[in-house]
């Protein structure tokens, strides 16, 4: 008798421990990341996957599960990606993608399973113009408007009268071309040429001559990562001795790697992100942006960090607060918690991060102002702060 019941005392305890442990699993909240980890984009996609092994494992005593795949900067299988997140994983909340397609395809699947998302891309369509599925996502990079402002504010300053666009043949060039056409109109700069190449293109001659012909005082080339470099060097081997300008996706050492000497002198704008040790001790990013800094190049190694790492953390940061608030309206795994995250996700104000100060609200899923936002210059094959 004794030994049945010390049996059946050991089998409650088990069984216990087991229930314990089953509610533990249930209560996890689970984040689905998708990034571009390869493809065109890896030199994108790959620290902002190193990046998501430096966020918090637990938040408000809540263990945090990320589940990251790779989506090979492919649009489709972002959407499978997103799909099995969302579907299979049953995932709390969507991080990705990197590129401005794969994250445009995914806002479907983030609507359809009511799940938070937000994106690692920059164009503004993606959280524009507010609507009933766009009311699932957010993103962290600043809006192309923000940036191509500053763009046009620079060459008009240097006199730049013309400039001849060439930019990706997809949603990020078309992005790109339409916000930058507005900046150009407001600093009376006439756009001259537009030209568009594909991310794995190998040669851009064509349109290259075709640009020259025009004769314009600058060249804004509209790419990220290392496809943006293919431009700048054909230009340079063609003996264009105009202005330079790139966009803030190519704000990243692989990017100066590739590029080398041909795009010295090259103007960008950036997230203060990119040049922290050189910001103003007065800038209201460089406490946060050099806290990122430290967290990555603590694991990676010195000059490692990458802006684009820079909007996963602070992804990473937006869902931290939100997930503490939203534990205390539902359970994770069911859509009162999902909705309880994107309500709270809405609701950031005044909230440093690597990039800059969130402020959402209903009609704006980026959150971001001028202060996420500094003109670069490469100087001597690294990034240096422009004092003009």
């Amino acid at each position: 008798m004794k030994s049945a019941l010390r049996w059946m005392s050991a089998a409650l305890v088990a069984t216990g421990i087991s229930a314990a442990w089953s509610g533990h699993a249930f209560a996890e909240v689970k984040i689905g990341v998708t990034v571009s980890a390869t493809g065109p984009a890896a030199s994108l996609g790959i620290p902002e996957k190193n990046t998501i092994a430096l966020l918090p494992k637990e938040v408000a005593g809540q263990k945090i599960d990320y589940i990251v795949l790779d989506d090979a900067t492919d649009s489709t299988q972002a959407v499978k990606n997103a799909r099995k997140l969302t579907s299979e994983d049953h995932v709390d909340a969507l991080i990705g993608s990197t590129v401005v397609p794969n994250s445009l395809a995914m806002t479907d699947v983030a609507a359809q399973s009511i799940t938070p998302m937000i994106s690692m891309a920059a164009a503004a369509t993606i959280v524009e113009p507010m609507d009933a599925k766009r009311a699932w996502v957010f993103k962290t990079p600043q809006n192309d408007i923000l940036m191509a402002t500053a763009i046009a504010q620079h060459m008009a300053n240097h006199g730049v009268k013309t400039v001849a666009f060439i930019g990706f043949a997809d949603a990020y060039g078309e992005s790109w071309f339409k916000e930058f056409g507005k900046a150009a109109d407001l600093a009376r700069i006439k756009v001259v040429a537009n030209e568009r190449f594909a991310r794995n293109d190998a040669s851009v001659t064509g349109q290259v001559l075709k640009i020259m012909s025009q004769n314009p005082d600058a060249v804004l080339i509209a790419g990220a990562g290392t496809p943006a470099a293919l431009p700048q060097k054909t230009l340079k081997e063609r003996g264009y001795k105009g202005k330079y300008y790139q966009t803030h996706g190519v704000a990243n050492n692989d990017f100066l790697r590739v590029c080398g000497k041909d795009c010295e002198g090259t103007y960008l704008p950036a997230g203060p992100l990119l040049v922290a040790d050189q910001l103003p001790d007065s800038n209201p990013v460089k406490k946060s942006a050099l806290a990122y800094k430290r967290a990555y190049e603590g694991a990676y190694g010195a000059g490692s960090v990458s802006t684009f790492g820079g909007h996963a953390w602070d992804a990473g940061l937006l869902l931290q607060r939100a997930i503490a608030l939203a534990l205390k309206k539902g359970q994770p795994g069911t859509p009162g918690f999902r909705e309880a995250l994107r309500a709270a996700l809405e609701s950031t104000q005044d909230m440093s991060a690597s990039h800059g100060i969130f402020n959402m609200s209903a009609n704006d899923h980026a959150g971001l102002d001028q202060r996420a936002r500094v003109m670069v210059e490469i100087v001597g094959g690294k990034w240096k702060l422009s004092g003009d």
